[in-house]
C-alpha cells in the first residue's frame, strides 16, 4: 500500500478530507458534498488547480488581486523586506514601511484626509471608522453625546464583525445576529433597476436621496455618521448608484452635522476607474476605509483615513484618556506595508489608472450582447465592476425560485469553460484584475455568455 507521504505535494492535497474547511458565502451542505477546487498556482490573471487546469480569475480572488498573480515588483518588495524584519509592533513604535505607506495614502486620498489608522481587514477598518465617529461626538467641543446612531443602507455590506454587521443590511448574511447588533437608522439604496419608488433615472432626479434628507431632518441630533459604499453596493449584487448620488449625500451630511463614512474596501484602488470611487464625484468623506486591493492582493492590510478635525478631537492630557483605544497585534505589518508600497509603485510606473478607460469601454462592448438574452434583466457596470442580473421574466423582472440555483449553475458551467467567478444570488459577478488585457476581458465575457446560454437555453 502506498502511503500518503509518497504522493507529490499537489496530489496529496487532493487526498485530504476537506470537511473541516468552511468558506463564507457557500452553503455548507453543498461544500461538504463535493470535492473542493484547490488552487495551487497563479500567473497573471490566471490560476491553476491541483489537477493542472487553468482558469481566468474573473473575480480577482474576491476583489483583492490588482496587477495579477506573481507580480514581480511585489514579490521582490516582500522578499527585500523579509531580509530586514517581518513585523514589529506599532504600539509606541513605528516602522519605515508603515510611515512611507501612510504618506502615500494621504497623497492619493481625496484632499483633506490626512490621518491614517492601520488595521487588518475591511471589517475592522469599518469598525475603526464607526468607533471613531461615536467617540468623536463625545469629545468634540461642544460635545454632542446624543449622537450615537448610524444611518446605513438596507442592502449594505460592510464586513462580518459585529459593528460592521450592525450597519449591514443583507438579511441572508445579517438577520440572524439581530440580538447582538446595535440599533441603526436604515435607508433604501438607489437600486435603479428595481427602484422602490417605481421611478426611472434620470427623470427621477435621484428622488431616493430625499428619503435620506427626511431621515436626517428628523434624526440628525442622534445620528453620528452615515456610512455608504460609494458608487457600487458590491455584495448586494453590484448595484450601481446613479451619478450625483454620493455628492448629494455629502451635502446632506455637511448640512446636518453628520460624519460621512465612505467604505472603499471594495471600490478602492482602481476598481471603478478612479483610484477611489469618491473621486468620481469630487467628494471628501470624513472617514474612508480601504483594504482588499491595498496590497495588490498579497497580504491582509487595511486602513481608516480621516481628517485633521476628527483627529484633533482625540487629543488631550494624559489623564483625560481621550485617545482612541483600538488596535491589534499586527497593526501596520511591515511585510504588508512593503507589498502595499510596491503595489502603489506599479500604479505609477505602469500608468494603471490612465489605461483603465479604454479597458472599461472594451468590457462594456464585450458585455453588450448579454443584454439581448431574454433572461438577462440588467447588466450593471461601474469601471471594472460588473453585475449581470438574471430574471425569470424580463417584462415583470420576476426572480427565479431560489431552489433553482440559477446563478450557481451558470457559475459552475463557466468554471468548466475555464473561468472562475461566484454569483451573488442570481447576479453574476465579474470583477477582473486591473491587469486584464482586452483579450482577457473578451474571453471572460464570451465564457459568461456561453455559460448563460448553456444553462438557460436547455
Amino acid at each position: 500500500m502506498t502511503s500518503s507521504g509518497d504522493f507529490p505535494q499537489a496530489d496529496r492535497l487532493t487526498q485530504i478530507d476537506h470537511a473541516h474547511l468552511w468558506h463564507p458565502f457557500t452553503q455548507m451542505q453543498e461544500w461538504v458534498g463535493e470535492p473542493p477546487l484547490v488552487i495551487a498556482e497563479g500567473d497573471g490573471v490566471m490560476v491553476r488547480d491541483t489537477e493542472g487546469r487553468w482558469y481566468l480569475d474573473a473575480v480577482s480572488s474576491l476583489w483583492v488581486n490588482v496587477h495579477g498573480h506573481r507580480k514581480r515588483e511585489i514579490d521582490e518588495a516582500i522578499i527585500a523586506q523579509l531580509g530586514k524584519i517581518a513585523h514589529s509592533t506599532l504600539l509606541g513604535c513605528a516602522s519605515p514601511p508603515a510611515i512611507l505607506l501612510a504618506e502615500r495614502l494621504v497623497a492619493l486620498a481625496p484632499p483633506g484626509l490626512t490621518k491614517v489608522f492601520y488595521s487588518d481587514d475591511g471589517s475592522t477598518a469599518v469598525e475603526v471608522a464607526l468607533k471613531m465617529a461615536l467617540q468623536y461626538w463625545q469629545q468634540v467641543t461642544p460635545a454632542r453625546p446624543k449622537k450615537t446612531k448610524v444611518l446605513a443602507f438596507s442592502l449594505a455590506y460592510h464586513g462580518d464583525t459585529v459593528g460592521a454587521v450592525s450597519v449591514g443590511g443583507i438579511d441572508v448574511f445579517h438577520a440572524r445576529f439581530g440580538p447582538y447588533l446595535f440599533p441603526t437608522h436604515k435607508a433604501k439604496p438607489p437600486y435603479c433597476y428595481r427602484c422602490h419608488l417605481g421611478l426611472a433615472f434620470p427623470s427621477c432626479e435621484t428622488a431616493c436621496a430625499r428619503e435620506i434628507e427626511a431621515t436626517l431632518d428628523a434624526h440628525h441630533d442622534e445620528i453620528a455618521a452615515l456610512i455608504v459604499e460609494p458608487s457600487v453596493y458590491a455584495a448586494a449584487g453590484m448595484i450601481t448608484a446613479p451619478p450625483g448620488y454620493l455628492r448629494r449625500l455629502r451635502e446632506l451630511c455637511t448640512r446636518h452635522d453628520v460624519l460621512l463614512i465612505a467604505d472603499e474596501v471594495a471600490t478602492g484602488f482602481g476598481r471603478t476607474g478612479a483610484m477611489f470611487a469618491c473621486e468620481r464625484e469630487g467628494v471628501t468623506p470624513d472617514l474612508m476605509t480601504v483594504a482588499k486591493g491595498l496590497t495588490g492582493g498579497y497580504l491582509p492590510l487595511a486602513a481608516t483615513l480621516t481628517t485633521q478635525a476628527v483627529y484633533d478631537a482625540f487629543l488631550g492630557e494624559y489623564a483625560d484618556f481621550r485617545t482612541f483605544f483600538h488596535g491589534h497585534s499586527y497593526t501596520g505589518n511591515a511585510l504588508a506595508c512593503a507589498a502595499a508600497l510596491a503595489n502603489l509603485d506599479v500604479f505609477v510606473h505602469e500608468r494603471v489608472i490612465e489605461g483603465l478607460a479604454a479597458k472599461i469601454a472594451h468590457l462594456q462592448k464585450a458585455l453588450a450582447p448579454l443584454a439581448d438574452h431574454p433572461k438577462v434583466g440588467d447588466v450593471r457596470q461601474c469601471g471594472l465592476m460588473v453585475g449581470i442580473e438574471l430574471v425569470q421574466d424580463r417584462a415583470t423582472k420576476a426572480r427565479f425560485p431560489v431552489a433553482d440555483r440559477i446563478g450557481w449553475k451558470i457559475s459552475r458551467e463557466a468554471r468548466s469553460l475555464g473561468l472562475l467567478t461566484r454569483p451573488l444570488g442570481d447576479v453574476l459577478v465579474l470583477v477582473p484584475p486591473l491587469a486584464s488585457t482586452n483579450h482577457d476581458l473578451s474571453a471572460m465575457a464570451t465564457i459568461l455568455h456561453r455559460a448563460i446560454e448553456t444553462v438557460l437555453d436547455r
